[in-house]
């Protein structure tokens, strides 16, 4: 019974074993999702609730579509209820932002156009920069498009193009559709074109020069060159987007002349309708600066406009001007709000009043003025100050307004030469004269130039002897003094060391007289103590005796002094 059940029970296991791996490997077989790097899967749940009305992605639990991806990595489905598929994720390169645009979630109101938030239907305010993105391709559409690169010279104005109009005359504020008052600097920038234009305007100086009767062009600065090749493809995309929308502007206003850029470069403002003025005019008048020709990368475009007016005198005057304009950065937004891009500020505002100006004021002129170097600067001055502040009222600054041509009628042109040309000759005969008159006055300065010369080198040797003759007189007499000088020293100096020595023997005699008066007075002094005079000298002998004599008394024999001291010594006042 034990071994029956014990065996049982290893069946079971053994069953359960298999089942196991049975069940892994179904998993991993047939289960098992990969997802590879830079993919997503899209899933489709074939059971659960159904979907919402108007739903086209299902949340978990219904069926349908899921809204949410399967990131990379591996992951299990059971493929009963699911089937899924492999597709790419979204990518967005560096320079480039992706619009979405939703096809599922809450309807827009009437008159929108952007999505409020990601819940809603429409396009998405927010674009999506550089990255890896996972949205479901089918409730999201994801187009990719260049960012906006505004380059060095240029700056971009803002329009908006969803929310309420704004007041006529006044900026887009926040959730107003119009044009915005702050505008963007030169760099790179991650905006949506669905909700936001921009418009590249060029700020600094800008050239409108009408050349005779082939028209009016715009030059505008040169590009500058980027070292960084896709940033500069960048800024190239933006400037031709800008290049396309005023084309479209040209093509609309075909009717006042206006030409595209690729038409205007073909001008060739070197060409003169004119004949060319003889030598002597060329030298009277004052040398005008000349453009230089247009090419296709600082055109902008071209009008079939030309100024030509009659002058106080009835005849026809035709001008060459080029006009210099500067664009500030904080006036653009208004500038381009009130009149438009630059097409349409140039067409608009600054050519009618370049052609008005310069009609109004060479009407007051005669022909012969514009001939005459003077008269044709009197009149520039003059149609450059109106320029000025009729153009600075509308925030649009003018530097310049030159002439550089003007044609005249051949009947009254020919004469006026003439005339000039007579001048002219009259002008160079006396400058003549005077050459000649200045020329002898200059040789005759320079005859006296050169005998001052020759004067002053001769003065320059005797002043250079006669002060080499003092120098040296100067050297001797100081030298002399010096040696005087000294001997006078030296006498000083003995006379002092005689005083000295002079001095040294009196004051030796009297201190040695001093010290031998003491003497004499301290002996008679001590002489005055003793009364007898023998021992005094007793005294002096005493101290006289050397002070290491030694005397002896010795006994010599019997019955005389000698025997009776035998033995006996006698002590002798300093004696030891």
């Amino acid at each position: 019974m034990n071994s029956a059940l014990l065996k049982n029970l290893q069946v079971a296991a053994l069953s359960v074993c298999l089942g196991a791996v049975a069940f892994c490997g179904f998993l991993w077989t047939n289960c098992r999702v990969y997802v590879p790097e830079g993919h997503m899967a899209i899933v489709t749940s074939k059971t659960g609730r159904a979907l919402p009305p108007g739903a086209i992605l299902a949340e978990e639990g219904e069926k349908g579509v899921r809204r949410v991806p399967l990131a990379e990595g591996r992951h299990f489905l059971n493929p009963i209820n699911n089937e899924w598929r492999i597709v790419k994720a979204q990518s967005v390169k560096v320079g480039q932002v992706a619009v979405v645009t939703s096809k599922t979630g809450k309807e827009l109101p009437p008159g929108e156009i952007l999505a409020a938030d990601e819940l809603s239907k429409g396009v998405w305010r927010n674009v999506l920069g550089p990255g890896t993105y996972r949205l479901n391709p089918e409730g999201y559409d994801v187009q990719t498009m260049d960012a906006i690169s505004i380059p060095i010279g240029y700056v971009g104005v803002v329009t908006s193009q969803a929310g309420k109009p704004a007041k006529k005359g006044s900026f887009a504020g926040p959730g107003e559709k119009g044009v915005m008052e702050k505008v963007l600097q030169p760099g790179l920038y991650y905006v949506n074109a669905r909700a936001y234009q921009i418009d590249v305007v060029e700020v600094g100086m800008n050239q409108v020069s009408i050349v005779g009767k082939s028209g009016t062009v715009v030059l505008t600065k040169g590009q500058l060159v980027n070292v960084n090749g896709a940033l500069r493809e960048l800024q190239e995309n933006t400037l031709a987007r800008q290049v396309e929308r005023r084309d479209d502007y040209v093509r609309s206003n075909r009717d006042s002349g206006i030409l595209s850029q690729r038409e205007a470069s073909s001008l060739n403002l070197a060409q003169k309708q004119s004949q060319p003025a003889p030598a002597q005019l060329k030298r009277k008048q004052a040398p005008q600066p000349q453009p230089k020709a247009p090419v296709a990368d600082n055109v902008a475009f071209g009008m079939n406009q030309f100024v030509q007016f009659p002058s106080s005198d009835g005849f026809s005057i035709l001008l060459d001007m080029t006009v210099e304009f500067e664009l500030l950065p904080e006036n653009i937004s208004r500038i381009f709000m009130l009149y438009g891009d630059l097409p349409a500020v140039v067409s608009k505002i600054i050519l009618p009043q370049i052609l008005s100006v310069s009609r109004m004021k060479g009407s007051d002129y005669k022909a012969r003025d514009f001939i005459d170097g003077g008269g044709r600067e009197k009149f520039q001055q003059e149609m450059t100050a109106e320029l000025v502040r009729i153009l600075g009222e509308k925030h649009i600054l003018v530097r310049n307004a030159i002439v550089r041509h003007v044609e005249v009628p051949g009947d009254i042109l020919e004469p006026i030469q003439q005339a000039s040309i007579a001048k002219e000759q009259d002008l160079t005969n006396k400058t003549q004269r005077e050459t000649a008159k200045k020329q002898a006055e200059l040789n005759t300065e320079t005859a006296m130039v050169v005998q001052l010369k020759k004067e002053t080198e001769q003065e320059t040797q005797k002043i250079t002897a006669t002060t080499a003759a003092e120098t040296k007189k100067d050297v001797a007499v100081i030298e002399a003094q010096a040696k005087l000088d000294v001997a006078q020293l030296d006498l000083e100096r003995a006379a002092v060391e005689a005083k000295i020595i002079r001095t040294r023997g009196e004051a030796e005699v009297k201190a040695k007289f001093a010290v031998d008066n003491e003497k004499a007075l301290g002996e008679k002094r001590r002489a005055k103590v003793f009364r007898d005079s023998s021992t005094l000298a007793d005294l002096v002998f005493a101290e006289n005796v050397a002070s290491n004599l030694e005397i002896r008394v010795i006994h010599a024999g019997e019955g005389t002094l000698w025997t009776d001291l035998k033995g006996a010594t006698m002590a002798v006042p300093g004696a030891r």
